[in-house]
């Protein structure tokens, strides 16, 4: 592999708001401090593997509108070296964005997210005769209107780009959201088959399979998180399925190899935001994949790149380069079950 990564799918604005707690319905609480950030599948994971290795080619594919937001955006990802060439402007719709509200305590945040420019990315925004890339992905499913909708020969719009994509000799990866609408199973199910790696934490992972992925305690089921990846390569994906979560990260290939790794544990005060977080593991497994790294050592690696991530209250300025991410990695110790 060579050619690089192509990222496509959600771009936005996150306006981090830093609170204390949540108020009751209908109460009021003070914001501490508020900033503002790249967000969405392209500036994240695009962002976090250009600050991993500066020298892979990385191109991002997504939709933005004329205005501040937008060119704030462009700006940010033209800063860390990620090719703009195929980000449209669309005059028509002002560029997506979320208020993030984080409780600084625990790193919790809550998003309350505006749509945008993203409910228009479409089949017709992906460069299908220039995808000079290894790897193309895209995120997230559950949030890209259009590619959302069904599709009567693949499923849904997503999964014809996928299809499409593939004819191309490139492999695939998914990202989803979390959401509440119960729509997983309709929407990501039909992509899976023309993946080659997915990319999701526990919840997400779960919904989609209609297995849980926690006991009534809240608690971490880890067999049914097994069994979760399982059913995830009956529903046909190629390569890699990765299932991430904040005790342990999973991963199964199409050979039937499987590997769990704890995450690394933190020191009380060392977390300042988790937004972003799960797209630095991403970010780091998709570098791990890119490279070659075998299941085990993509995991380690990508719980590093998150621990990088968790060290900032935003979503791309703790991540590090690989050197410094093996550094930090080597410095802590890991759970265990």
């Amino acid at each position: 592999m060579n050619k690089g990564i192509m990222i496509a799918g959600t771009t936005l604005v996150d306006v981090i708001q830093m609170v204390n707690g949540y108020p009751e319905q209908g109460m009021l609480e003070t914001i501490k401090s508020e900033s503002f950030a790249v967000g969405g599948c392209l500036p994240n994971t695009g962002i976090d593997i250009k600050k991993i290795d500066k020298d892979l080619p990385l191109k991002g594919v997504a939709r933005v509108g004329n205005d501040d937001r937008g060119r704030f955006l462009l700006s940010e990802l033209d800063k860390y070296g990620v090719d703009c060439t195929y980000v449209k402007t669309d005059d028509s719709v002002t560029t997506s964005y979320s208020n993030v509200v984080t409780v600084m305590p625990t790193g919790q945040r809550t998003f309350f997210h505006w749509r945008g420019a993203n409910a228009k990315f479409s089949h017709d925004d992906i460069p299908f005769d220039n995808l000079d890339c290894d790897i193309f992905h895209i995120g997230y499913l559950l949030l890209l209107d259009i590619l959302d909708e069904e599709d009567e020969q693949y499923g849904t719009k997503m999964a014809r780009v996928l299809h499409d994509v593939k004819t191309k000799g490139v492999k695939t990866s998914i990202d989803v959201v979390s959401e509440t609408t119960g729509k997983f199973p309709k929407i990501v199910v039909p992509a899976l088959k023309y993946c080659d790696y997915c990319i999701l934490n526990e919840v997400e992972a779960g919904e989609a399979a209609g297995i849980p992925a926690r006991n009534a305690d809240g608690s971490l089921n880890y067999e049914n998180v097994k069994k979760i990846l399982h059913k995830f390569m009956d529903f046909g994906v190629g390569e890699v399925v990765i299932v991430h979560c904040p005790e342990c990260g999973f991963a199964l290939d199409k050979n039937g190899r499987y590997e769990e790794v704890g995450s690394l544990s933190l020191p009380k005060g060392y977390i300042k935001g988790s937004v972003g977080a799960g797209d630095a593991f991403c970010a780091g497994s998709l570098y791990g994949l890119y490279k070659g790294m075998d299941l085990k050592e993509i995991l380690k690696f990508a719980s590093a790149v998150a621990a990088c991530n968790l060290s900032a209250p935003d979503s791309i300025s703790g991540v590090r380069s690989y050197e410094e991410t093996l550094r930090l990695e080597s410095s802590f110790e890991r759970k265990s079950r």
